[in-house]
């Protein structure tokens, strides 16, 4: 039992290692292609990347006699919307990474841990003491992080902010498309919602940036780890941690990708964080746990 918590919890922080360091990659990766075209080629190897899990999976529910899972128009379907929210937020982040640091992007994108049980208001869900006092807090965190002494915010840290609008709206459509789903067909849909993605972003990228082979070559490492390692190894490890993995530990390891996002920043791009900024790093840190370690409390469950 401990052994398995243990090796979990190890996965799930190799999982926001990686996360982390992929803002510092996406970050290089605009010195040679455009946002569209990276995202177009990062997400269509890792779509490719899940293959091989999927088939592996597949070949385990043939074997058991578990079933057929998800209809290929229902997966279609669910694949198609995803895809087009998933799009929204990773284009948004992307072109946003250009306009501020890797270390910032991590946090502001980590915001969307807030925003989900807030805008699961406006599906009819509740939302506790913890959910509000960790908005406050990462709010004011915000402020700290971005809003500089004349109250201007950079532009790149409001599309990070729009972007993570998204992601918190993409947590909350999984959330009504994936009850009934096996492992399987979860793998399944996240690989259609990636190549959906790419797709749409390769679209874009041919109609409004320059696409040439010899900047996608010299873009070839932090593409290849975009893709193969923050899509496709990332979520299969956080598929396979979070099968034995203590949800309050998981909670805490995975916000831990904001850190991860700035010290990888710090020593890669060598980018420096004024202390105002660090306060308000800590404090949407802070807020981030608060609002999901307050879900899990014996007191929220209870409400």
């Amino acid at each position: 039992m401990y052994a398995r918590h243990f090796r979990a919890d190890g996965l799930l922080l190799v999982t926001a290692l990686i996360w982390g360091a992929a803002f510092v990659a996406q970050r290089l990766g605009m010195e040679h292609v455009g946002p569209f075209t990276f995202n177009g080629i990062r997400f269509a190897l890792g779509a490719l990347a899940l293959q091989p899990l999927i088939w592996r999976m597949q070949a385990t529910r043939t074997r058991e006699g578990n079933g057929t899972g998800i209809t290929s128009a229902r997966l279609l379907r669910y694949g198609l919307v995803a895809g087009g929210v998933l799009f929204a937020g990773a284009a948004l982040q992307q072109v946003g990474i250009v306009y501020t640091t890797a270390g910032k992007a991590g946090f502001i994108t980590g915001l969307y841990v807030v925003m989900v049980p807030l805008f699961g208001l406006l599906l009819g869900q509740r939302a506790g003491a913890g959910t509000w006092l960790g908005a406050v807090t990462a709010a004011v965190g915000l402020y700290l992080l971005s809003v500089n002494e004349d109250f201007s915010i950079a532009y790149g840290d409001v599309l990070e902010l729009m972007g993570a609008v998204f992601w918190a709206g993409h947590v909350l459509l999984l959330g009504r498309l994936s009850p009934g789903l096996d492992a399987t067909d979860a793998v399944k849909l996240a690989a259609v919602q990636f190549a959906v993605c790419a797709g749409l972003s390769l679209c874009v990228g041919v109609v409004a940036e320059p696409m040439a082979l010899a900047g996608i070559a010299k873009a070839a490492v932090p593409i290849l780890y975009g893709g193969l390692m923050s899509v496709g190894i990332a979520y299969t490890l956080q598929v396979v941690a979070q099968r034995d993995a203590n949800p309050a530990h998981a909670a805490i390891i995975l916000s831990l990708e904001a850190v991860f996002a700035a010290v990888a920043g710090y020593f890669v791009l060598g980018e420096v964080l004024s202390l105002r900024a660090l306060v308000g790093c800590g404090l949407m840190l802070g807020g981030m746990l608060l609002s999901q370690l307050w879900l899990l409390s014996p007191r929220a469950a209870r409400q």
